[in-house]
């Protein structure tokens, strides 16, 4: 005699029902971690985008940067390159680096820029900020154009490399003795960024970009760096 089939307990369903239930939050969570990961490295990238775009405009305007010789010429404006060893620095200086947006508008290639860094509203850190006048007027920390460059900035440092002494300092500027009426042969730039740590969402990281940029317009090194 043929048995008919059983079917499946009470017990089996609930069983059945919680190892699905299990897979199923699994699954989410394997997921929303995968999606969370993906926000950081995109924000990771990002911030990394930014930062190297940062740094390419600073490297091109300084690489540019320049000195007028106003001995017995009083209709031209003396220019400066200052920078003070700060936290985070700052620097003032003209360049050759200006870009024309409108066709035959009366500019220059001549530019008076500023970048320092100011303490960052309702965030982390600093945001740094980039001034370009368009026209030298002898005042260096006065009209052109504003905006910021970089955020949640954690340090923004400069070094110089002195033509004269082969060696590298914190500070430059053009008005004091020292360095009167000369550029640094060479400018460290060292940018450091706060980040979200893809381990720990509470927590930051710092992301480093430094980079050296040999000045066009400066003169040689006195002898060779050991």
């Amino acid at each position: 005699m043929m048995r008919g089939r059983r079917g499946m307990t009470l017990f089996e369903v609930m069983v059945a029902i919680v190892i699905i239930l299990f897979l199923g939050i699994a699954g989410m969570t394997a997921l929303s971690n995968a999606i969370e990961m993906k926000d950081l490295l995109a924000e990771r990238d990002e911030t990394t985008r930014a930062a190297r775009v940062t740094m390419g405009r600073l490297r091109r305007e300084v690489q540019l940067a320049f000195l007028t010789n106003t001995q017995g010429d009083r209709e031209r404006y003396r220019t400066e390159f200052i920078s003070n060893d700060s936290d985070p620095d700052s620097l003032v200086f003209a360049s050759f680096s200006h870009q024309r947006m409108y066709r035959n508008s009366h500019e220059s290639d001549q530019t008076e820029i500023t970048v320092w860094a100011e303490a960052e509203r309702g965030g982390q850190g600093y945001t740094l900020y980039h001034r370009e006048a368009p026209r030298i007027d002898g005042k260096l920390d006065e009209g052109g154009v504003v905006y910021p460059i970089a955020h949640n900035v954690r340090s923004f440092n400069l070094r110089f490399l002195d033509n004269q002494t082969n060696e590298w300092r914190d500070d430059w500027n053009t008005s004091k003795p020292d360095t009167a009426n000369r550029l640094p042969r060479a400018v460290e730039i060292g940018l450091v960024l706060i980040g979200r740590d893809p381990e720990d969402e509470d927590r930051t990281i710092d992301i480093p970009f430094l980079t050296t940029v040999t000045l066009q317009y400066a003169d040689p090194l006195k002898r060779e760096v050991q």
